[in-house]
Parts: structure tokens; C-alpha cells; sequence
């Protein structure tokens, strides 16, 4: 089934994050319906590599030939000297054609208005959107979307869709990360660094080891300990909704967002391509997805991720949505790259992320659930000198499996 013929019977949209060009193609490739990204500013990831304006034309192309969507993020909560430049880079936009910009900020909105009148506006989770009459405010001044704050239970989910036109789309984060904040507006970053997370530059402080000080005794570190590693009292599990997809199309939510604008492309396929199977045996039949299960809860734990639970979909979480023990991710794949072009003698091109070597076993991950195990015939590099291993980060490489890959399949191999 297309991309078209899924939306046309009503099932949600698919839509993942893209931290840059390659994982923008692997998104497509592996099953979404829509990409967002950031541009070289005005979006909450500054630390993510983000799409030159180059990168972002071609990325839009790319998807756009798939019958793929992109969505642009401009999410910052702006201060003063950021409203000419965002006005400016909006014009830039124009000439490159995305299909919607995510904003926050309502200076942002007005200007987006005022320079992208036929632009598809969405409305950031950044803008607290709790209940109907927010969603319904938005739409009196011409948003399509908007993004359900992440503190919403599904109940209340159903009753925003209950209460709003049926044009106006809901989006909510289903998968990935959580932060200990109000709908993603946190100041510890501001506080404890002088990076403004708000503007694009958390330093993620919720993710530390924390002890106690008392006043009178400073430079005595008391733990509070949760566990012997010590306390991490504000490190939130990831959420993840995988087992809970008809819950999900139940609550009348239009787009199912997966969290992860700094993830590389091993991420994004894995995570992608089963939330695509899930929903679409779910919609084949529930029975369906519920014999598949199994095979969804262990292709989610072959990505970087920390323990995950269900945030607040299902009520206000008590203290297990604390990661107890480190903020360490979980790993059980590591990313060696993604297959690119492929010559007469199955040789195929690589820019090589993580080490591996000739005679070792790996994997090679396909957009259609498969994965296929293949032994490493052959290294070279650009040049065509021949390598036992490939040990430096971001080599150009050419590289011989016993199983040829199909360019843009991922290569992974187990971690140890």
C-alpha cells in the first residue's frame, strides 16, 4: 500500500525526524509519510548537523518523488533580534517548497503568514497545547496542525478532536525521548550552562547524575540514592507506543510523530519500519498486529534508546518514569552505514560510521522487515587500496559483501 492509499483510508501519518540528508532518505525509504527537519537556524536542535538550504531543496525533492512530505521546523521561542533574520530565511523557504513549517512563537506565526501565505502552517508542541480552545484559536488564524502537548492523556486527546473542526489535524509524539519540563520548555540548560534550550541549545542537564548539598555543609555530597549508581531524578524513561497503536488511532490523532532530530539513520530506519508494519497490519487486521507484537517490542530494542514507557497517554506517571540506574542508552546494533552506489562486481560505495572488518558477519537491514545476514568480503578504499578493517570514522569506502545490498539499505552489526 502507497503512501496515498494510506492516508486516503484514513490511517494516520507516519512522520519522522531527520537530522540531515542521509537519514532524510532513509526516513523515506523505510516507510514514513512525512520528514521534519531543521534548517542552520530557528529550530530547537542547534547541535543536530541540520539541512543547508542546498541539503533541504534536495531532501524535498527526494521525498516529494516518493510521495513523501516535508515539514520545515522554526520552533524557537524568539527573542527580539531574531524576528528580521526569521523573516528573511522565510523567503528563502519560499523558493525551495516545503510542505508545512513548524512554529511555536506567534511573532514567528505572523510573519510566516505575511511571507508564506500558501504555507501550511503547524504549531509546535513548544506552544503548550493542552486543550480545545487553544487548538481552536490556532485554527481561527489559519494553522492546519497542531502538536498535542506531551502532557496529555489519550481521554483528553479524544476530547480536543471531539471539540474541533475535522480539517484540523492533531499531531502527537508517540516514540522517543522525554524531558523533565513543561511541554519542552525547560530552563535548566539556561540556568545551570547559559544555553538557552528555548532557543535551540540545550545542553540536556536532565540527563546527569545529581547529589545533595546541604547549605551549611557545602562541598559535602550527600547521594540520594535510587540506586547504588546514584539518583537521576529528572532522567524520564522514552516514551514509546508500539504495543498501544490502536489506542492511538482510536483517540482521533491525525499524525503519529517519532521524537529524534539528533539520531542517525540506524535509528530512524529501525523505528520507522516498525511503526510502518505495525500500523499497517493494524490496519489490515487487529489480529494481525496483535500475532505480530513480538516482533515489534524486539526490533524497537535493536535501536539506541533508554528504558521506555507510556508517558502520560494513559494518566499522570508516577516515579516509574524515572530512569533509575544511568543515563547511559541502551545498544544492542551498532551503525555501519548505509549502502550507496553499487558497481558491475557488487562492490557498493560506503561512508563508513563505526568499525568493522573483512571476514566479519553483519547485517543488512531492508525496508521490507528482513534482515539479512552477510560476511565482509572485501574493503577498499576510495582509492581502491585494499583494507583488513575500516577503523576511521566517515572513510569513503568501497566495500564486497557475500549478500549485495540494494543502495540505501542499512548495515548494521551486533554490539558486544
Amino acid at each position: 500500500m502507497n503512501r496515498n492509499d494510506r492516508r486516503e483510508k484514513g490511517m494516520p501519518e507516519l512522520l519522522s525526524p531527520a537530522s540531515c540528508l542521509e537519514v532524510l532518505k532513509t526516513a523515506v525509504n523505510y516507510g514514513a509519510d512525512a520528514v521534519y527537519i531543521g534548517g542552520e537556524a530557528f529550530g530547537l536542535r542547534a547541535k543536530a548537523r541540520n539541512f543547508s538550504m542546498e541539503d533541504m531543496a534536495s531532501g524535498i525533492a527526494f521525498a516529494h518523488e516518493r510521495g513523501a512530505r516535508v515539514y520545515v521546523t522554526a520552533n524557537i521561542l524568539a527573542h527580539n533580534e531574531d524576528l528580521e533574520p526569521v523573516r528573511e530565511y522565510f523567503r528563502q523557504l519560499r523558493q525551495i517548497g516545503p510542505d508545512a513549517l513548524i512554529i511555536s512563537d506567534p511573532g514567528i506565526f505572523v510573519i510566516a503568514k505575511e511571507e508564506l501565505p500558501e504555507m501550511e502552517l503547524h504549531i509546535s508542541t513548544q506552544a503548550n497545547n493542552t486543550n480545545y480552545g487553544t487548538y481552536l484559536f490556532w485554527h481561527g488564524l489559519g494553522a492546519k496542525r497542531v502538536v498535542s502537548a506531551r502532557e496529555l492523556s489519550l481521554a483528553e486527546i479524544r476530547e480536543i478532536r471531539d471539540h474541533i473542526p475535522e480539517e484540523l489535524e492533531i499531531e502527537t509524539f508517540v516514540h522517543g525521548a522525554m524531558c523533565i519540563s513543561y511541554s519542552g520548555r525547560c530552563l535548566l540548560s539556561n540556568f545551570l550552562t547559559g544555553r538557552d534550550a528555548n532557543r535551540g541549545s540545550c545542553t540536556h542537564p536532565c540527563r546527569w547524575k545529581y547529589a545533595l548539598v546541604e547549605e551549611t555543609r557545602p562541598g559535602q555530597y550527600m547521594p540520594v540514592e535510587e540506586t547504588e549508581r546514584g539518583t537521576f531524578i529528572f532522567n524520564s524513561r522514552d516514551l514509546c507506543m508500539i504495543e498501544h497503536i490502536p489506542d492511538l488511532v482510536a483517540a482521533g490523532i491525525d499524525s503519529f510523530k517519532i521524537e529524534g532530530r539528533m539520531k542517525n539513520a540506524l535509528y530512524v530506519a529501525t523505528v520507522v519500519r516498525t511503526y510502518r508494519k505495525a500500523m499497517d497490519d493494524y490496519r489490515e487486521s487487529p489480529e494481525l498486529y496483535a500475532a505480530n507484537m513480538d516482533w515489534y517490542r524486539r526490533e524497537i530494542r535493536q535501536c539506541t534508546s533508554r528504558p521506555a514507557g507510556t508517558g502520560f497517554f494513559y494518566g499522570k506517571p508516577g516515579p516509574e518514569m524515572q530512569v533509575y540506574d544511568s543515563s547511559a542508552y541502551l545498544q544492542e546494533m551498532i551503525y555501519l552505514g548505509l549502502a550507496g552506489e553499487v558497481r558491475e562486481d557488487g562492490s557498493f560505495a560506503l561512508e563508513q560510521k563505526n568499525k568493522f572488518s573483512v571476514g566479519e558477519e553483519i547485517e543488512i537491514m531492508k525496508p521490507d522487515g528482513s534482515d539479512i545476514p552477510s560476511v565482509v568480503e572485501g574493503i577498499w578504499s576510495e582509492d581502491g587500496v585494499p583494507q583488513e578493517s575500516a577503523p576511521h570514522a566517515r572513510q569513503r569506502l568501497w566495500v564486497r559483501l557475500s549478500v549485495t545490498p540494494q543502495p540505501f539499505d542499512v548495515l548494521r552489526k551486533k554490539a558486544k
